[in-house]
């Protein structure tokens, strides 16, 4: 049994359960991007591109949570 990763560049998530004969399995978060960019997207480019991460890993990124220490 194949693990079924994600094809877009360096997305991680595995056991994906869509599928292109051409692209290759897609998980439901990149698949959700690209659904967002609309049609006329070029999907060879978009596979190419590295996932973008969800706002609140973003934002947690800019804002430390001081947890009360120090």
């Amino acid at each position: 049994m194949s693990v079924l990763s994600c094809r877009r560049a360096n997305c991680k998530n595995i056991m994906c359960d869509r599928y292109s004969h051409r692209f290759g399995y897609i998980c439901d978060d990149c698949f959700a991007e690209l659904e967002e960019l609309g049609g006329g997207v070029d999907i060879d480019r978009f596979m190419r591109t590295e996932k973008r991460l969800p706002k609140t890993q973003r934002l947690d990124k800019i804002f430390i949570k001081n947890n009360g220490a120090g």
